[in-house]
């Protein structure tokens, strides 16, 4: 890894594709995109994406690369200052209870870092990791997985790849996890569990919202897995404090639900029962989202001093200037409102996230006033987002449009192994904040040589 890598462009990967191929691929895509997103997450009732960004293999594995180093940076830096997640726990001043299935007695260890997706943007040509992830509920891997295969098999239909290809299936590398990490035997039964109350497109629906999961059980059978796809809330306890879903004991727990958000019920106490009994070996433990705080950052700039010279480029390059939004940092936030964001340090989906530039200087100092009352949260540098040229299709008019857009990059790394990554591209018009809630859109990527 080059701590001073060059970045190519950031649309150099797609204008290097052949026009005739750049021009195909766009009325192709455009001509299916019911077919394409059929059943995928999103808000957006007025734009599909008419393709998916493109990056060179080169770039995308030196991102991987970089992504791994810091999530290792991240967990030395809390095993610095805690040495159990209980530990952990009272530093990052998380309310107790509030991190479910946590057990505060647990060791912070490397198994920590088994699954993890940090969201990056490129601002001025380089990548700019604006939070991590670090747990086993990693939103939007069904959906790039599931669109960038179908772009992909439109395109090998009219034999348009062109020397590109789907970036690795990140479903396929996180069931080699799940195996790997818990040391299943062969045929293991492993219950993927969900919060079916939770606020994502389609859960309103669980039996649907299942049936569209259900390729990934035939997705899980060649690595050794009978999966088997349920409602956290479902689950239930036999005799032998085993963990029962679907009728059966399961040998372990994939658990996809948010140990921080999800809806108490009699199946998240079963779960808790089995943990406690030793009978549930689950992917990922609840400690593990700990290290997504975003207080870990500031933890990552304070320690500049203690690291090797490499890691202090990698942080001053790619990890946004952090610290703790606390009184004596009222002054500057006031002074620098347009260089700066707000966050809260264990939110998501862009909830309480205030940027300085958007809000007038009334509505700022307030929101800040009240973040650093509230405490619990960060003071982050802002980085715009770079505008690259992407293509759409209007949806109530079949219309192909061009427009310049932020969109954002999601690498997922299972075990330190980079796969897919999932891409959140805006639309035309749309504001900076790309999440799902905004309408933004989902899909995986290409990769060229």
């Amino acid at each position: 890894m080059d701590p001073n890598y060059t970045w190519p462009p950031l649309g150099q990967a797609w204008t290097d594709l052949p026009e005739s191929t750049r021009t195909a691929m766009v009325t192709t895509g455009a001509a299916a995109w019911e077919k394409v997103f059929h059943g995928r997450a999103t808000y957006n009732k007025q734009w599909r994406l008419a393709r998916p960004p493109v990056f060179t293999a080169g770039a995308f594995r030196e991102l991987n690369e970089v992504c791994d180093r810091i999530a290792q940076l991240i967990l030395e830096a809390c095993r610095r200052r805690a040495r159990t997640a209980g530990e952990l726990r009272l530093l990052l001043d998380v309310p107790d209870g509030e991190t479910r299935l946590l057990d505060p007695d647990e060791e912070l260890h490397e198994g920590l870092l088994a699954a993890y997706r940090p969201d990056v943007l490129f601002s001025g040509g380089v990548p700019c990791i604006v939070e991590y992830n670090i747990d086993s509920s990693l939103g939007g891997g069904f959906d790039a997985d599931t669109v960038i295969q179908r772009y992909a098999e439109l395109y090998r239909a009219y034999d348009l790849l062109d020397g590109s290809r789907p970036a690795p299936s990140l479903l396929d590398q996180r069931f080699v996890a799940i195996r790997d990490t818990l040391s299943l035997p062969d045929g293991a039964r492993v219950a993927l569990l969900m919060d079916f109350d939770a606020d994502y497109p389609g859960l309103d629906d669980p039996e649907t919202f299942i049936r569209i999961l259900s390729p990934l059980i035939d997705q899980a059978r060649p690595f050794g897995i009978d999966l088997v796809i349920a409602p956290v809330a479902t689950a239930a306890l036999d005799a032998q404090n085993r963990l029962v879903v679907g009728g059966a004991p399961v040998d372990a727990l994939f658990r996809l639900f948010v140990p921080n958000r999800v809806t108490p019920s009699p199946g998240l106490d079963a779960v808790a029962g089995a943990l406690a009994a030793g009978t549930l070996p689950m992917f990922v433990s609840s400690a593990a989202w700990l290290l997504s705080n975003k207080l870990n950052y500031a933890w990552l700039w304070d320690d500049l001093d203690l690291l090797p010279e490499d890691d202090r480029t990698l942080i001053r390059r790619y990890v946004p200037h952090t610290v703790a939004l606390t009184a004596d940092q009222l002054d500057r936030a006031l002074a620098e409102q347009a260089d700066l964001v707000a966050k809260p340090a264990g939110g998501s989906a862009g909830h309480g996230v205030l940027i300085g530039r958007e809000m007038t200087a009334v509505a700022w100092a307030d929101g800040v006033r009240a973040a650093i009352a509230e405490g619990g949260n960060i003071l982050q540098r802002y980085h715009e987002a770079d505008r690259v040229a992407m293509d759409f299709v209007q949806i109530e008019t079949g219309e192909t449009v061009t427009a310049d857009v932020p969109y954002s990059l999601a690498p997922y790394l299972f075990d330190h192994t980079a796969s897919g990554a999932l891409a959140r591209v805006g639309y035309p018009g749309c504001d900076e904040v790309l999440n799902l809630a905004r309408g933004v859109l989902l899909t995986g990527i290409l990769l060229t040589d």
